[in-house]
Order: structure tokens, then sequence, then C-alpha cells
């Protein structure tokens, strides 16, 4: 088996993975099982691949604490492909919903048609790249009429992300198909501290927020109000595994969608089948050919944490991810005239954690990145949008927690001596 030197790697995704599950994966792409084959040579239709499957739904289940009232899919296209899948099922489910209101006949498609155009909306609360992404993708495939930006960071933070509007703010559409927000935004090092009080369950209504959510970045990382979402989706190369699949949790009574001529007669696209939860949740996720070898892995990972975890699951390892957070940034504000956090207090990320070294000094952070590389701190170049430093996936020791000490001091002494 080949051996590999342990680094500290702080990339935000490909994530590294456990050793001893990366080994593993390599037997069973050889020989599965004693099979003879590999796990990636066996067909996806094959007793073995579904029980790979299964495993892995009911793991999720069990260390996030799904109820059973959603559904959990294994996606291709990564979260850039949920952008479309949300818009279009969750578009597709509010028609479903009208159309059954209005009478479920032929007479009513002209009243329904007017109903689209005056009431369907989309609402994104965009506070960095990817919310933005998912925003510009509804007004491509629905047109900006049909989206509402709820609120947008950057009007109250000086033209950037970096903040989290305040919720009385926001401007949400009175019934909107969904509300859109990316729990963590990577790039910007934004994080949601807790659900949205304006986006909460309203008891006694019949009326309930529908909320999607973008976890790609910090799921597994905290415990969720799964019962506050009507869909949760995320990549699995951050935090659960390989590249290659994308995981979505909707709640069951969004599933079902219209037939495809009525979404014609209302001028509304319709969703590509691979993209459609429905069709996906009713084959098991093998409508078409799924990478069983990532899920496999992504089964590896989430056993893995139920062992580590087996009485607080999710919660034992928020507890480990805040306190490694916790540390980071007491560490960086203890040096306030070399280290500059760059997202606003109230809206740090625990998942991304992003600063400037010197106000934006590119020699001094060229200089830190160069020494972290010697030290084996890999991965912490910010993105090429914001650049900077950035810690991804709370991957925080005590070598670099030392590092950041050390480079403090030398900080200090060439640029006081200069």
């Amino acid at each position: 088996m080949p051996s590999r030197s342990e680094i500290t790697y702080f990339g935000a995704g490909p994530a590294p993975l456990p050793t001893e599950i990366l080994e593993d994966a390599a037997k069973a792409l050889v020989d599965f099982d004693n099979t003879g084959l590999g796990i990636a040579e066996h067909s996806h239709r094959s007793k073995l691949a579904s029980t790979i499957i299964n495993e892995a739904k009911a793991d999720l289940a069990a260390y996030l604490d799904i109820p059973d009232n959603y559904e959990i899919c294994f996606m291709h296209g990564g979260g850039t492909g949920q952008f479309a899948a949300t818009a279009y099922n969750f578009v597709g489910s509010w028609v479903a919903r009208k159309y059954k209101e209005f009478g479920s006949n032929h007479s009513v498609i002209s009243p329904l048609k007017s109903t689209v155009d005056k009431d369907l909306k989309l609402d994104y609360i965009i506070t960095g790249g990817w919310s933005q992404k998912a925003a510009a993708e509804a007004e491509r495939l629905f047109g900006p009429e049909h989206v509402n930006i709820v609120a947008d960071s950057r009007e109250t933070n000086g033209g950037k992300f970096g903040k989290i509007p305040d919720e009385k703010t926001w401007n949400l559409s009175p019934q909107p198909a969904m509300v859109y927000f990316c729990d963590n935004e990577t790039v910007d090092g934004v994080e949601f501290p807790q659900f949205p009080k304006s986006l909460e369950p309203q008891p006694g209504s019949d009326r309930q927020p529908i909320v999607v959510a973008d976890m790609s970045s910090n799921i597994l990382s905290r415990a969720i109000p799964i019962k506050n979402f009507s869909a949760i989706f995320f990549g699995a190369q951050k935090n659960l595994g390989s590249t290659g699949i994308t995981v979505a949790i909707i709640e069951k009574s969004f599933l079902p969608q219209p037939p495809a001529a009525l979404m014609r007669q209302l001028a509304l696209p319709i969703p590509p089948r691979i993209l459609e939860y429905e069709t996906i949740v009713k084959n098991n996720s093998l409508y078409n050919t799924l990478s069983i070898f990532d899920v496999y892995i992504a089964g590896r990972v989430l056993k893995r944490l139920l062992q580590q975890y087996p009485d607080d699951k999710v919660r034992g390892q928020q507890a480990v991810s805040e306190k490694k957070a916790e540390l980071i940034y007491n560490t960086l504000e203890a040096y306030p005239d070399i280290y500059q956090v760059i997202p606003d207090r109230t809206a740090r990320s625990r998942m991304n954690i992003c600063f400037r070294i010197k106000g934006g000094n590119a020699a001094a952070e060229e200089a830190f990145l160069e020494q972290a590389t010697t030290q084996g701190l890999t991965g912490l170049k910010g993105h090429r949008s914001l650049g900077g430093i950035r810690a991804s996936n709370c991957m925080c020791s005590l070598t670099f927690l030392l590092y950041l000490g050390r480079q403090n001091i030398r900080f200090w002494a060439i640029f006081m001596s200069g």
C-alpha cells in the first residue's frame, strides 16, 4: 500500500480525507469484498450497490437526525447543478400546488398563467459569491421578474461581502416558491450563526416558509434544525468524501412535479430528468449511472463519525469545530497589528477563516504562505477573488497556532526595521 507523509492541509475543497479511509477505498477499488472486481467495476444496478447507497443514507440520517418525512438522494452536478435543480423543483412544486388550488383542469390554464406571471417568486439572500451565483442561475432560467433579492450584504458593507444583513431589512416575498440561502460562504468566510428567525416555522399557520439551503461547506459540522428546511444540498468533496456526488435532502411533500405539458402551457422551463428530485428518489438515486465508489467513501466517513461520536453524533463534531475556530480567531486577534480578520465578527465562519496580513501586504502574505509550506501547513492561500489567507476545514493544529505566533514576531522585526 502506498504511503504518504501527514501534513496539515487547509484547502477549502476538495478536502483531505483520513488516511485509513483512503487506504480502505484503495483496496476496495482493486477487489471489493473478495468479489474479484473493484467497487468501480460493479454494476450500479447490483444488490451490492443498493446496499452501499442504503447504508450511506441510513448513516447520514442517523448522524444528522433526519426525520422520516425527508428523502435523501445522491446526484451529479455538484453544488452548481443544484442552483438549477432547486429552482426547477421548487417552481414545479409551487405550480403543482397552485394548479390543485385552481381545480386541476384545462379551464384554469389562463388564470393560472396570470398568477404565475404576477406571483411566482424565488427569494434569494445574497451573502457571498455562491448565493450570488445561485440567484443568477435562477434569473437565467426563469427571468429576473421571478427572482427577488431579499437582501444583499454588499449593500450594507461598502460593496463587499463579509456580513449578513440585519433581518429587519429583509424584503421577503409573500408566498415565494422558496427562500434560498448559502449557510456558509467558503470564499468570503461568512456563516449564518444560527437559523434565521424570520424563516422559522409559524405555529398554527397553514403557510410555512419554504426554505432551501446550500450547506456544501459546513455540513456534518453542527446540528441542523432539519424540520425548518424544505431542502438542503451539499457537495460531498468538502466534508463528506470525494468529488463526484452531491447529496440532496428533500421534504417529501415537495417532490411531486406538474406534468411537462402544463409547464409548457405556462411558458415555464422543464428540468432535465437528472435534476428532478422526484425522479431521482423514485429510482433510489439510480436513474442513471451513479459513482458507487464515491458513495462508498462517503459511507465510510459517516461510519467513522458515528464511531467517534456514538452518543452526541453531529453535536460532538460541532463542539470540536467550534473550539478549533475559536482558537484560531483568538490567536489572530492577539496580534491585531499583523493579522486582520476579513468578515464581520457577527458572521465569522467556523469552516473558512479568512484574514489578511498587514492590511493585505502582498509580500508579507507571500512570505507567510511560503514559510507555512516548509512547515507542512498547506492550502492556506485565499480564494483568487478575495486574496489573503484562508484556513479551511477547521484543521486547526498546535503547529499552526505556534506558527501564527512566530510569524507575528518575524513580521514585527521586518517592518519595524524597515
